[in-house]
């Protein structure tokens, strides 16, 4: 397949481009990026500022499929009205402009799978959330709603639009595990507020499988939840963590300290979402790290 990337200096972007990239996979890709000098060797790169105007559509034009990962990452730090801004533009603009470029692409790809977040289901409790589950509420889940409205435009250019609704992907090179890891290095690990509220992980090798396959699949459509069916609360997690490392993990993070030191995103960080991943099991994906244990043995072993 020719593949359309945007979002590929990221921590997913950057897995998929090697996987979808590597010998024998048998894609072609190519890189939509604001810095082509960052792109990884083996791949074209063509410059695209997402929030100054459309996709390039002689880059988008006979590709078979795009996946749309580019956005600004939301743990980079305290939600400020400026951070605020730039997380609601980089998603809301520049899947809009993305969906303009496509449009004006001839031939069309006959596949965007678009960036989306388990944000969308707000904070649950212990609510089993497959990809039906009715959309949450708070600042997250707005932002997401609108995120995935944008890219359903494409699906009046007759194109099979995916919205990958990520969870918390652990992976050794960035993102949440090595922040989590950090504090059980020095002996300080512990849970966040009372650890009850449930933790959707994926590991970053399942996050490329699943979108491996659907790019593939044409039964995938529409929500496709990507997080393991090992579900685990933030106490279960801690405690696993833990164990891996070999570290003590009694300490606790009140939520008050949780709310000064982030700010509103401190609801993120204690919102409870138990998602399952209803549709990839129904279209048999096979997890290769369906249990927790077995994710950090492999990433932190």
């Amino acid at each position: 397949m020719k593949i359309v990337l945007t979002g590929g200096t990221g921590l997913i972007g950057t897995h998929l481009a090697r996987s979808l990239g590597a010998a024998g996979a048998g894609h072609e890709l190519a890189l939509l990026t604001r810095d082509p000098g960052r792109a990884p060797g083996g791949a074209l790169a063509v410059a695209w500022q997402p929030l100054q105007g459309p996709a390039p559509a002689e880059a988008l034009s006979g590709a078979d499929a795009v996946i749309h990962l580019a956005g600004e990452p939301i743990a980079a730090g305290r939600w400020t009205a400026e951070r605020r801004e730039r997380i609601e533009a980089s998603r809301w603009t520049g899947t809009a402009n993305l969906v303009r470029g496509l449009q004006a692409a001839a031939p069309r790809p006959r596949v965007l799978l678009a960036g989306s977040a388990v944000g969308y289901y707000g904070d649950r409790g212990d609510e089993p959330l497959a990809e039906d589950a009715a959309p949450g509420a708070g600042y997250l889940a707005a932002v997401v709603r609108r995120w995935e409205r944008e890219a359903a435009a494409a699906e009046k250019l007759g194109m099979r639009v995916v919205y990958l609704r990520t969870g918390v992907v652990l992976a050794r090179e960035g993102g949440a595990l090595p922040r989590m890891a950090a504090p059980f290095r020095i002996g300080g690990g512990g849970r966040l507020g009372n650890g009850r509220q449930w933790m959707p992980w994926v590991h970053v090798a399942d996050v490329a499988g699943l979108i491996g396959q659907a790019l593939e699949d044409e039964r995938l459509r529409g929500p496709l939840n990507l997080a393991a069916p090992g579900a685990a609360t933030n106490a279960a997690l801690t405690r696993a963590l833990g164990r891996a490392l070999r570290r003590p993990a009694f300490m606790v993070v009140p939520r008050l300290a949780l709310r000064l030191l982030f700010g509103g995103m401190s609801d993120t960080l204690l919102a409870s979402q138990r998602v399952v991943p209803a549709a990839a099991e129904q279209a048999g994906y096979q997890f290769r790290f369906p249990r927790l244990e077995e994710a950090l043995v492999d990433l932190l072993g």
